[in-house]
């Protein structure tokens, strides 16, 4: 049985990169740090290491309730630690009286300075606190780089873990009951459209599917899976409860709130 029937051809690259993690591992017998990683792909790396007795995982990205982790694979002889993982926290400072700063703000400044989506976790936004984490590895690059956010000046300050603030992610849940469980079909229910509307959002790049675009409508969705559409909102399949007298699929999922 091959390992990769339990994935979607799109996530085998991903699927090679963490067994080639794990061979690491086992042949330096120390332990393997990874980039962060999407709740998508950390469910990969929990089915592929997690209940393996030859390595262990841990997962972390400044807090409990943080959204994107690194991993941290190890041999069992290695105790993990939050320092381990190597992050830095920032609170970023800016003239919030006259400027308004948003989480793509904060992407689309990281990308223009040339940052990997890998390196840096979580984009935290509460009222006026806007706070980030990075890999290490980069935080001197941040700290000479990051200087304006959009057309505002901005001053970065670190700060400790138990600093950031918490943002929770809470889903609306709904039941609905669909023909299949194509993109373009789950995307119609969840957000109320019809598939003549759907299918150009998907085709239009405008969908992600576990945080990466998909615009092929035909690919099947499987419990758990996050959707984000561009101008909608994110939702989740939390559930595929089986079918009805008439064939229809029967799901719950939410609505980010």
């Amino acid at each position: 049985m091959s390992i990769y029937q339990h994935y979607r051809p799109e996530e085998h690259e991903f699927v090679d990169r963490v067994l080639n993690w794990k061979s690491e591992v086992l042949e330096r017998y120390s332990p393997r740090l990874t980039d962060f990683l999407d709740p998508r792909e950390q469910e990969i790396v929990k089915t592929i290491i997690g209940n393996d007795t030859e390595v262990r995982l841990s997962l972390w990205g400044g807090s409990s309730f943080s959204e994107r982790k690194r991993a941290l694979i190890y041999p069992d002889y290695f105790t993990a630690q939050n320092e381990d993982f190597q992050l830095v926290c920032y609170d970023i400072q800016y003239p919030a009286k006259f400027s308004t700063i948003e989480h793509r703000d904060v992407l689309g400044a990281l990308m223009n300075i040339g940052v990997k989506r890998g390196k840096y976790g979580d984009i935290l936004i509460s009222g006026d606190r806007v706070q980030f984490i990075c890999a290490t590895e980069i935080a001197g690059f941040i700290d000479l780089n990051l200087t304006k956010i959009g057309k505002t000046g901005i001053t970065l300050h670190t700060i400790q873990e138990d600093e950031l603030v918490e943002v929770k992610t809470e889903y609306h849940e709904k039941t609905g009951t669909v023909s299949s469980l194509r993109l373009d079909v789950i995307v119609a229910e969840v957000y109320n459209l019809s598939r003549a509307k759907a299918s150009p959002l998907i085709q239009g790049g405008r969908v992600k599917l576990n945080h990466k675009i998909v615009d092929h409508v035909s690919t099947e969705l499987m419990e758990g899976d996050e959707l984000s559409v561009r101008g909608f909102g994110r939702s989740k399949l939390i559930a595929i409860e089986g079918t009805t007298k008439k064939e229809k699929w029967r799901i719950r999922y939410g609505l980010l709130k």
